[in-house]
């Protein structure tokens, strides 16, 4: 006679895995304190307001100091040659971000460091406080910002830096008329890439910031050729930007 499997009085017989699975409650856990303080900090608005905060104290900071005057007159004397020039182009970068015009520090660059080192130590800077600003705006502005971008004007322009970005930008450091700043910024709200940027910066940025730069380096001799074809190079673009700006204003209004 086969021995049939004993069992326990009292005992229930084994539930499947599975089935104990299917019937387990997942209980939801409260988000504490913490996770919801973390939330906040990290929203949109609350990294763009930290955007904000930044960028005015280091505007306030250029208004107190001002460091332009440092790059120009107050360089210290023991920094000399490529060294110097690296350091200058660091500072030069910051400077930018807290909103010092490039002219003035193309200017110091040229009165410092002669055309042909001065040129390279402000296009280095120029392309490090491009770089700067364009990542503090991608990282604190962007999501925040987006959403904003609504109505034809805006809509468009957003859709050509984000579509074709190395063609635009290289048009916005041609044009003397658009801000080193806003640049930036548009660039950074917007989803142009960071290679096209950039690249775009340095490329777009050689003539004008060579006119300064030159000019700063030949102002001791103002009526020499070298000084006279730089002036002219700042004056005309800034003319034909000038002439091209009031015929669009009057196109825009003539629709």
């Amino acid at each position: 006679m086969l021995d049939a499997p004993l069992r326990s009085e009292g005992t229930a017989p084994a539930v499947p895995r599975a089935a104990a699975t299917e019937l387990a409650v997942v209980v939801p856990v409260p988000r504490g304190l913490g996770a919801r303080c973390t939330g906040v900090l990290l929203s949109p608005w609350t990294r763009l307001s930290l955007l904000v905060a930044l960028l005015a104290a280091a505007a306030g900071c250029v208004l107190l100091f001002e460091p332009q005057r440092l790059l120009a007159g107050g360089w210290p004397p023991q920094l000399g040659g490529v060294t110097a020039a690296a350091v200058f182009a660091v500072a030069y970068g910051l400077c930018t971000v807290a909103f010092v015009p490039r002219p003035l520090l193309n200017l110091a660059a040229g009165a410092l460091f002669g055309s042909q080192l001065g040129l390279g130590a402000a296009l280095a800077g120029t392309v490090i406080g491009a770089g700067v600003a364009f990542g503090l705006g991608r990282l604190l502005g962007q999501d925040a910002l987006r959403p904003l971008l609504r109505g034809r004007l805006l809509t468009a322009a957003d859709g050509q830096l984000s579509r074709h970005g190395f063609r635009s930008m290289m048009a916005a450091r041609l044009f003397p008329g658009v801000p080193f700043w806003a640049a930036n910024y548009c660039a950074a709200v917007s989803r142009m890439g960071w290679t096209p940027f950039l690249v775009a910066t340095a490329l777009g940025s050689i003539p004008n910031t060579a006119a300064y730069v030159v000019a700063g380096a030949r102002a001791s001799a103002p009526t020499s050729p070298a000084f006279l074809i730089a002036m002219a190079a700042i004056a005309v673009p800034a003319l034909v930007g000038t002439v091209v700006a009031w015929r669009k204003r009057h196109q825009l209004r003539g629709r």
